[in-house]
């Protein structure tokens, strides 16, 4: 069982995908944990397992990929014995997941807006008066120029930085005790990129939360990083 004093703990994680002659291990017992508050680089190329374990810590790995065995602990609980409705709480909740491709992950068909005002009225139980009066403010702190205007945008019409400062703004909203950032900066330019890492260490700080960074860049894990996990 994951120590009391670990927010995340995962035990001897293994994951398979059917090969011809059997299982093929993609990721073969690995065994990492963060403290609240700890920011942990999970580190490897490409290929190597980085964001299969990510998505198996939230339960989204899709089949063909398989669990062949470990567990994982979050905040002293078993995640693999929640059921879905439990750990549809737990997603976009406690845990919350930036992902390399910012623009994708937001839905093309709402303006940003009422995408971000969406979280604070499902988990927060807010009005929709209010919820907007938030998104506004929570656009401000991510950096987001003309907030007022930008409420209104859909995601084609931002750079692909304004949108990853989107989806932050949306998890702060969630107000998780874990983010999970999966190459954030991937698809940015050299100047976007060190403002995202500048803004998640920022919300990081002031919303108390621990970063588990996948990446495979060993500056950025210098710059940010407390410990690695090395796949």
């Amino acid at each position: 069982m994951g120590d009391r004093h670990e927010l995340l703990s995962v035990e001897n994680l293994s994951i398979s995908f059917p090969g011809r002659n059997g299982p093929v291990f993609v990721v073969n017992d690995v065994s990492f944990d963060i403290l609240p508050e700890e920011t942990v680089g999970l580190v490897g190329e490409s290929g190597s397992g980085k964001t299969i374990s990510a998505l198996a810590v939230m339960r989204l790995n899709r089949r063909p990929a398989h669990i062949e065995g470990g567990k994982v602990w979050f905040q002293g609980e078993d995640l693999n014995t929640k059921t879905e409705r439990q750990m549809n709480l737990i997603r976009g909740g406690s845990i919350s997941m930036i992902f390399q491709s910012p623009r994708s992950s937001l839905n093309p068909l709402m303006q940003v807006g009422d995408q971000i005002a969406r979280v604070f009225r499902i988990r927060q139980g807010m009005d929709q008066k209010t919820a907007f009066k938030k998104t506004e403010e929570m656009l401000r702190r991510v950096g987001i120029p003309e907030a007022v205007r930008h409420l209104t945008s859909y995601p084609h019409e931002l750079s692909g930085g304004m949108c990853q400062r989107v989806l932050i703004a949306m998890m702060i909203a969630c107000e998780p005790k874990l983010l999970i950032a999966d190459e954030p900066t991937t698809s940015l330019d050299v100047t976007v990129q060190a403002q995202i890492f500048d803004l998640i260490r920022h919300v990081q700080e002031t919303q108390r939360m621990a970063v588990l960074l996948i990446t495979h860049d060993m500056g950025v894990v210098a710059e940010m990083c407390n410990r690695m996990v090395v796949m």
